[in-house]
């Protein structure tokens, strides 16, 4: 195997699929987690309409591939319950607006997709069935394998939970072979890269490292989530274009979460 392989979970069986690594391997059902503030760009809030295009091609490029891919959205580029929480707005109250936050995003890139000529849904666990659809495990499956692209917003429908803690429930429920979160930055370091100029990035981590070492991928519980049921995270660098198709194509992008702990 070769060094540039190593970044990935290596020949083990996940999901009752053979995730053996190797740039020409193709993820056949892929859970994109995407963060609120990754939609507004340079924006100091809100959306980029040009951000937004960008990625609804990059996706578009995905979905040509045959892959079949879910979303998750977060609203921090509009709203963040923990922040309003703690100006002493009540939290559970926070969170739903967080939650309405989710959607809008949700449907400002369903708009996006669609324009690409990409079949899109969105499925919200809080009922809004004027602008979409309730969340049914086997209805997304279905839209799914029909090749559409399936948006989940609202989160998990409950207050206290992140999105990312829905976007690993929601990989679990529709049997998702890996969670794509794209970010900021092009993996997860040992320190601070902004603080400390000598800090190292992983290629690939185990769960555990990850949760003894506070390495903030993800929170805890979606962190525990993945581990149960054995679905790696790729975290990656959104703004490099090309970044989401080298993923899916299972070309070494950024750190893997779920293998064994390697440093660049």
């Amino acid at each position: 195997m070769t060094s540039d392989q190593k970044c990935y979970v290596y020949g083990e069986k996940i999901n009752n699929r053979d995730r053996s690594c190797g740039k020409g391997m193709t993820y056949h059902r892929v859970l994109l987690k995407l963060s609120g503030e990754a939609l507004m760009g340079d924006l100091g809030y809100g959306i980029d309409p040009k951000v937004v295009a960008d990625i609804a091609q990059e996706i578009s490029d995905v979905v040509q591939l045959g892959t079949q891919l879910a979303i998750v959205v977060g609203g921090g580029n509009i709203f963040r319950g923990v922040k309003a929480a703690a100006a002493g707005m009540d939290r559970a109250t926070a969170d739903y607006v967080g939650m309405i936050a989710t959607v809008m995003n949700a449907m400002t890139l369903q708009d996006a997709l669609e324009r690409n000529n990409i079949p899109t849904r969105v499925l919200t666990a809080i009922a809004m069935q004027e602008v979409a659809e309730p969340y049914i495990r086997r209805r997304a499956i279905r839209h799914l394998e029909k090749g559409r692209v399936v948006i989940f917003g609202a989160g998990s429908g409950n207050p206290f939970f992140t999105t990312d803690t829905t976007a690993a429930l929601r990989a679990a429920e529709i049997d998702a072979e890996v969670v794509f979160k794209a970010t900021k930055v092009d993996g997860v370091y040992d320190s601070d890269p902004h603080v400390n100029p000598s800090a190292r990035r992983y290629r690939s981590l185990n769960y555990g490292h990850v949760l003894t070492h506070d390495l903030r991928v993800m929170d805890g519980t979606a962190i525990a989530l993945c581990k149960e049921n054995n679905i790696p995270i790729v975290v990656f660098d959104l703004s490099v274009r090309g970044n989401i198709l080298r993923a899916i194509k299972g070309e070494p992008v950024g750190t893997i979460v779920g293998g064994f702990c390697e440093v660049s």
